[in-house]
């Protein structure tokens, strides 16, 4: 069995609504125990460590490719958080959170072809308020075509 209590290789299949929820979750109950102050990289240290612990396979600082005219690109982007292989998360200790931080998630979105991404700023009193979502192409989770398949990039 594994963390979740479910037979391995029958492992839950969460809808996105569901795994956004427990990533949230996670976020909360790490803020209420750390509160602000500290390092993006312990946040994210945290972060992964909660996740993982829910049973969720969790990459980190995963490289985000950049494929120009057909030549791919070490440009060092990275994604601080890959969950599930389905939901990116772009971690944030920042008085504000900015377009440019927006833009940068949705670019690693449509990069690394996912639907829903989360930016958290851990720099908050409350952090309900330091949490965005952000949709990059956004499909029902029924439907496993990418939609526009010749989408401009």
């Amino acid at each position: 069995m594994d963390t979740l209590g479910v037979e391995e290789g029958s492992r839950e299949q969460l809808t996105t609504c569901q795994l956004t929820e427990r990533i949230i979750g996670a976020a909360i109950k790490i803020h209420r125990r750390l509160r602000p102050g500290l390092l993006e990289s312990a946040y994210e240290a945290c972060m992964a460590y909660e996740l993982r612990n829910l049973g969720l396979h969790v990459e980190q600082q995963r490289a985000v490719p950049l494929v120009c005219e057909g030549m791919k690109l070490e440009c060092g982007f990275r994604a601080d958080l890959v969950v599930e292989g389905r939901v990116g998360v772009e971690l944030k200790c920042k008085e504000a959170v900015h377009p440019v931080d927006h833009a940068q998630l949705l670019s690693h979105l449509r990069l690394l072809i996912l639907r829903v991404g989360l930016l958290i700023n851990f720099h908050v009193t409350v952090l309900k308020d330091g949490i965005k979502r952000v949709v990059n192409n956004y499909q029902e989770d029924n439907v496993f075509e990418l939609a526009g398949t010749g989408h401009e990039g």
